[in-house]
């Protein structure tokens, strides 16, 4: 999932495509690169931002998902899917309306109306956990159990949705790192990641450039954390990340491919085997 923010404000790329040229620009040249789903925004939610207007919103997004449709349609590149990436329900129904085939929201559909537009779209959907509101999230977020406490979010949101009509096979999660969380909070997701499947429905995996990959390689530029940000979404795909959202579409597709053709000659090492080298015990 290549991300497109059409926005001035988001963390990384803010005002790099702003008007709806440029974006469908990038959205095309994400494709290009391998994205098989393109998530276009119009509102940054990074700590601290501020809520744009319904009326702003639109104007960000729908000629940007219109423009990436007619490409799609007329360069027979179907198999790739724009996604908006919404909390608000009006969005979402004019989103679909223009050619969007996903609908990912950061609040996990639990604005007022989103359930019932999501349904009413017949859209697959990405629920993402967070907790909060978006300018104060990361002051100072508490978990007891941090796994344990988004699995449980994120289950009582897939039973909230099959309960709104929205088919489960049309259902993928996002633990959210970034979101509420600090770093602890996020690596021990990324290290745990394997205990989502018990949910029973595709793991979507989004740290790209995100501040707990700045901690952890202490680049303080989010545009120099593409090294990274690929290592972080390869232990994602390896830990059962179906989906990994990310900028740097070229890279993390690279990666992922020599990850995938490794794979067959991978061996699964016994308890008992020795390891064909012993090194000394200094």
């Amino acid at each position: 999932m290549g991300i497109v923010n059409v926005t001035p404000d988001s963390f990384s790329d803010g005002g790099d495509f702003v008007d709806a040229a440029t974006a469908i620009k990038h959205g095309i040249q994400l494709i290009e690169e391998g994205a098989g789903i393109v998530d276009v925004g119009g509102e940054s939610t990074r700590p601290g931002a501020e809520s744009v207007s319904l009326e702003t919103e639109l104007e960000r997004v729908i000629p940007v998902i219109k423009g990436l449709r007619e490409y799609i349609e007329a360069n027979d590149v179907r198999d790739v899917v724009i996604s908006v990436d919404t909390y608000k329900p009006e969005v979402m129904r004019a989103a679909a309306e223009a050619g969007a085939g996903m609908i990912n929201d950061v609040r996990a559909l639990t604005a007022e109306g989103a359930l019932d537009a999501a349904a009413s779209t017949g859209l697959p959907v990405v629920l993402m956990h967070s907790k909060g509101d978006f300018a104060t999230m990361q002051d100072d977020p508490y978990y007891d159990d941090v796994v344990g406490e988004v699995h449980r979010f994120l289950t009582e949101r897939v039973f909230a949705c099959e309960l709104a009509g929205i088919d489960k096979k049309k259902i993928v999660v996002d633990p959210g790192f970034g979101f509420a969380k600090n770093t602890q909070h996020n690596l021990e997701l990324l290290a745990q990641l394997e205990r989502f499947a018990t949910i029973g429905v595709p793991l979507l995996a989004g740290l790209s450039r995100k501040r707990t990959i700045g901690e952890v390689t202490e680049r303080k530029d989010a545009k120099d954390r593409v090294f990274g940000s690929v290592a972080a979404h390869l232990i994602a795909v390896q830990n059962g990340a179906s989906i990994v959202r990310v900028h740097d579409v070229a890279a993390t597709r690279d990666a992922l491919k020599v990850l995938e053709a490794v794979k067959p000659f991978v061996l699964v090492r016994r308890d008992d085997a020795k390891p064909a080298i012993s090194w000394p015990d200094d």
